[in-house]
């Protein structure tokens, strides 16, 4: 039969603000829409560092997502201190599948309302997992979970076949907030106010960035362009902005 609150955590997820993962060839990208309960209040952070190797974004209840974090730093310190190595992506994230599942199980306690994206880098290479509420868990090309997931989710499964072939870890991330883009209301544009970005390659321990930090990527998430007398014209600027002249430098 159906289990009622585990359709309620779900639904708890598809009420976050958005988010969304992306592999390449070298690196794992998470990008992710920071939103604010109140004019008065901060952004609430989306992207959770968990070891040099790995990190998450997350959209429901951040209140669990602390504590499935803490679990999961718990597990690689661990390993790092028993092994002297970095736990595997997949064993972290199986890990945590064991931990999520018996909360549908067990009386007396809830599923975890929060859905993880987990980019990670290990020998076999860069990851993207999701993993459920239902303590379900998948590998990804690409993913997209939040409110309004589903217009990401179309830009990344029409690109999908190009992102495997990707070294350039600018392009990655231009091409999540393309993608991010789409999740906004139609009178909301990207700021270094509303995204966060995460990123981990096999030569670079995961980043995160935040505010000033994140305006340098939006730059490169602007349209395609040409060149005429010195002049940059925006073929298509976005959201009812029409092209957009700037002096080529």
């Amino acid at each position: 039969g159906r289990i009622h609150q585990i359709e309620y955590a779900m639904e708890a997820v598809k009420q976050g603000a958005a988010t969304l993962g992306i592999k390449g060839k070298n690196h794992s990208v998470l990008v992710a829409l920071k939103r604010a309960s109140s004019d008065l209040s901060s952004h609430q952070k989306k992207i959770i560092p968990i070891d040099d190797h790995a990190g998450i974004s997350i959209a429901g209840l951040t209140s669990d997502a602390r504590i499935l974090s803490r679990f999961m730093r718990t597990e690689c310190l661990n390993h790092r201190y028993i092994y002297g190595s970095p736990l595997s992506v997949a064993r972290l994230v199986a890990s945590v599948g064991d931990k999520a599942q018996t909360g549908t199980q067990v009386m007396g306690r809830r599923p975890y309302g929060v859905g993880l994206l987990v980019a990670g880098v290990d020998e076999a290479g860069p990851h993207v997992y999701y993993i459920c509420p239902s303590s379900n868990f998948y590998e990804c090309k690409c993913m997209a979970i939040g409110a309004r997931s589903q217009s990401a989710r179309t830009y990344l499964e029409r690109h999908k076949d190009e992102f495997k072939d990707v070294e350039d870890l600018g392009e990655l991330i231009a091409h999540a907030l393309r993608a991010l883009r789409d999740c906004l209301p139609n009178d909301t544009e990207l700021t270094t106010k509303n995204v966060s970005v995460g990123y981990v390659g096999r030569d670079v321990e995961f980043t995160m960035k935040d505010d000033e930090d994140v305006e340098e990527y939006l730059f490169l998430e602007r349209p395609p362009f040409v060149i005429t007398d010195n002049v940059r014209i925006y073929l298509n600027s976005g959201k009812d902005n029409g092209p957009i002249l700037d002096y080529w430098m």
